[in-house]
């Protein structure tokens, strides 16, 4: 005798609907993401190909080079797309930044055909992309002695800056008696833009790099130390209060509780500090330290060069966006215990 297995026909039905590939709008809308990069960066290698450039064109040169670095932009963003899952961290940099990606494809492509294809920005004053190129090629020696100038005295100057601003301020917070020197100090000399003293500056130190490195620590250390005066004395006085029952000496409520509690205010201080130091560092090189990416800028203007101009911003740019990057990641490994309570 046989026997023939019941079905449940809705129940395979179920199961076909489980097992059967179905439409993914999240799929469908992270494909159309990349799809949209790519396609942007492979028009924009078309466009510097296949379009001329006109006879004066800065870096005419590169043109074909340049068209086959966007063309393989593109195609990397293709190939990305199907694999967006298995290459982990940066298969999510990629997806983050496709929208990114685009528009900066659009943009250069823009630039491409008011610069370099037609001319209408005047090549003079404003080459096309592959001249600005050509400059790191032509100036990379240059270039990198002006970073190694810039970063030598903005290390100096940030350090004795922030050393020094620290130390006012922590002091100006914990004492009364420091405070009652330090306060008017700081409100008196500290809004004074260090920029506005560069000529005096320039005229009391020995050479222009100390002069250079007091300025850029001048600007620092006003910042740094408001904030950690601010900090410390925001630090309730329950916790020197407990700290005090259990036998704690000064020095440990200086350096365990007035300290760690003042951190976040202090890392404020090193972000506005760090903005003002580069601002100084700039201004400082382009008037009197002959060194450094100030230096090159004020060069490249003073020669009409202003596509070495454009090329000196875009690494100026770059270097200082590193560098703040560099300091919140710095923020969020000291202040890791406290990013429940930060606003990060």
């Amino acid at each position: 005798m046989t026997t023939r297995a019941l079905t449940n026909p809705a129940a395979d039905a179920r199961t076909a609907g489980r097992t059967a590939p179905a439409h993914d709008p999240v799929t469908a809308r992270r494909l159309l993401r990349f799809a949209f990069a790519a396609l942007a960066w492979l028009a924009a290698g078309g466009v510097t190909y296949i379009w001329p450039d006109i006879p004066d064109a800065a870096g005419h040169r590169l043109t074909d080079d340049l068209a086959a670095v966007q063309v393989a932009l593109g195609l990397l963003l293709l190939a990305v797309a199907p694999l967006y899952g298995r290459l982990g961290a940066a298969g999510r940099w990629f997806y983050r930044n496709a929208p990114r990606l685009a528009v900066l494809a659009i943009l250069l492509t823009v630039w491409q055909i008011a610069s370099s294809k037609t001319g209408y920005w005047r090549q003079a004053y404003l080459p096309g992309p592959q001249g600005i190129v050509e400059v790191y090629f032509k100036e990379h020696g240059r270039l990198l002695d002006s970073i190694r100038s810039s970063l030598i005295l903005l290390a100096t100057g940030v350090s004795v800056g922030v050393s020094v601003g620290f130390l006012t301020g922590l002091t100006t917070g914990w004492s009364r008696k420091v405070g009652y020197w330090t306060r008017p100090v700081l409100r008196f000399i500290g809004p004074v833009p260090a920029t506005a003293i560069i000529p005096i500056a320039l005229f009391l130190f020995p050479s222009s790099f100390t002069a250079g490195v007091f300025l850029v620590a001048l600007a620092t250390w006003f910042s740094v130390a408001v904030l950690t005066w601010s900090g410390v004395e925001s630090v309730k006085s329950e916790y020197y209060d407990v700290a005090r029952t259990q036998g704690a000496s000064t020095l440990f409520l200086l350096l365990r509780i007035a300290v760690p509690a003042s951190l976040p205010h202090v890392f404020v201080g090193l972000f506005m500090g760090l903005g003002s130091a580069l601002t100084v560092l700039v201004a400082a090189e382009m008037v009197g330290v002959k060194s450094g990416l100030g230096y090159f800028l004020d060069w490249s203007q003073s020669w009409g060069a202003y596509g070495h101009l454009i090329a000196g911003l875009f690494v100026m740019a770059l270097l200082f966006s590193l560098l703040t990057t560099i300091l919140f990641k710095i923020r969020d490994k000291v202040l890791v215990g406290q990013k429940g309570d930060i606003e990060w």
